[in-house]
């Protein structure tokens, strides 16, 4: 990928307020199209601290009981056919990416008219995911810097981000948001 672009995530997998913002993030935002086939509601209220009865009312959405796993309501073929891709499981994502990489994963979306979504992003070029948390982070473009060289080949590198359209929030409160996010999949993981 883009790996050019990092910043630390700095989480906190002991911070459990921050794995309960995390959740509901979670659940508001990745769960439409990302299982974590390997979590359970009821073990995820034991380790964050929540009744079963505050997990059923703010984090289950889809599921009947609190013994069930974090599943997808989509059909993988849905996934398949809109993005290209079946959206994967993101219940060990954080242990095979690691969280470093998922905080800027989802801080490096910018505009791109020649992508199907729009968007395109830094760390992992040419994405099929949209960019789903736009409304809260804004709209941002890339800024490349370069030359051509002797041989007529165009060399660019990326140099910052440009907000075209403000979101939701501030840049330091989606940075926040982000890291409550990528904390609870480090924590699922």
């Amino acid at each position: 990928g883009g790996g050019a672009f990092q910043q630390p995530a700095n989480n906190d997998v002991s911070n459990v307020a921050s794995l309960q913002r995390g959740a509901r993030n979670f659940v508001n935002y990745c769960q439409g199209c990302h299982s974590a086939k390997y979590v359970r509601y009821n073990q995820l209220a034991r380790d964050l601290g929540m009744t079963e009865e505050q997990v059923i009312d703010n984090l289950m959405f889809g599921a009947a009981r609190p013994t069930e796993t974090m599943d997808v309501a989509m059909r993988p073929a849905d996934g398949l056919r809109w993005f290209g891709i079946t959206p994967p499981d993101l219940s060990l994502l954080a242990r095979s990416k690691g969280a470093d990489y998922i905080y800027n994963y989802l801080r490096t979306f910018y505009l791109d008219p020649k992508r199907p979504a729009g968007v395109n992003n830094l760390m992992l070029p040419n994405t099929a995911m949209p960019h789903v948390l736009w409304e809260l982070q804004g709209v941002q473009e890339a800024v490349w810097e370069g030359h051509v060289d002797a041989a007529g080949n165009a060399q660019r590198q990326f140099k910052e981000f440009a907000l075209a359209t403000p979101g939701k929030l501030t840049p330091e409160q989606y940075d926040g948001f982000v890291r409550d996010t990528v904390n609870f999949l480090e924590y699922m993981a």
